[in-house]
């Protein structure tokens, strides 16, 4: 048999991806506790699952995870600011300014959420875990633009007390229940949320980050330039 042969032999079938029943089944049991404040769901079979819900069930699907559905660890908690820097692409690292973006480009300020969409300019997420079944489960819920307050988790997750205070220090979130919110990296007399878009990063302003020292050439480049220079000049490359 010529190898031409053997190549016409050879079938490519594109495995259909199997259903992930684990994961669809944490679906319908969140859909069926929280009903109509269970929002969006994004499921990648067999890799992880994404699920929002509204501002208001934020706190009992915490608890619902944990108590009644074995989600036992507490990951990690963090917030999201999705509105586009009003400084444009200014305060970008070098590397991004050689790729052709510039200060001078026109700025988008329309808003482009993440997996499972949004409808506020800050979202909560929390990532928990159920160990013994080896699941995970990312949960998502708009801020409301007008309290920039959700419940706390603190009650169900201990672990979550330093995450709630985290971002409320860096984004201004609050969390209603939260025994203490107080500054963790920042003085006491700190003004302003620095990971907010529409916190100036000074620092950049002053020393673009990471400098474009620090930018190495890749091997070969110095060469492709070499003769680009010369063939440009007439000579010989």
């Amino acid at each position: 048999m010529s190898s031409n042969d053997a190549s016409t032999d050879v079938e490519v079938v594109e495995e259909a991806a199997e259903p992930d029943t684990a994961r669809e089944a944490v679906v319908e049991q969140l859909t069926a506790e929280l009903g109509d404040a269970f929002v969006a769901s994004h499921l990648e079979p067999g890799i992880d699952l994404t699920v929002r819900v509204t501002p208001e069930a934020w706190g009992d699907t915490g608890a619902f995870l944990r108590t009644g559905m074995g989600f036992a660890y507490f990951n990690f908690l963090s917030a999201i600011d999705w509105m586009p820097s009003p400084f444009g692409r200014d305060m970008d690292s070098q590397v991004d300014l050689t790729l052709g973006h510039d200060e001078k480009s026109e700025i988008d300020s329309t808003i482009e959420t993440g997996t499972t969409g949004g409808d506020t300019r800050f979202q909560v997420f929390a990532r928990v875990n159920d160990i013994v079944n080896h699941l995970a489960v990312t949960v998502k819920a708009d801020v409301p633009d007008d309290s920039l307050t959700v419940p706390s988790w603190v009650a169900t997750y201990g672990g979550a007390n330093w995450h709630e205070r985290e971002a409320w220090e860096m984004f201004g979130i609050s969390f209603d229940g939260h025994p203490g919110l107080r500054h963790i990296y920042l003085p006491g007399e700190f003004e302003g949320n620095p990971l907010r878009k529409d916190y100036p990063l000074l620092a950049r302003r002053v020393k673009p980050w990471p400098g474009i020292v620090d930018v190495e050439a890749m091997p070969g480049d110095d060469d492709e330039d070499d003769a680009s220079t010369s063939a440009d000049a007439g000579g010989e490359p």
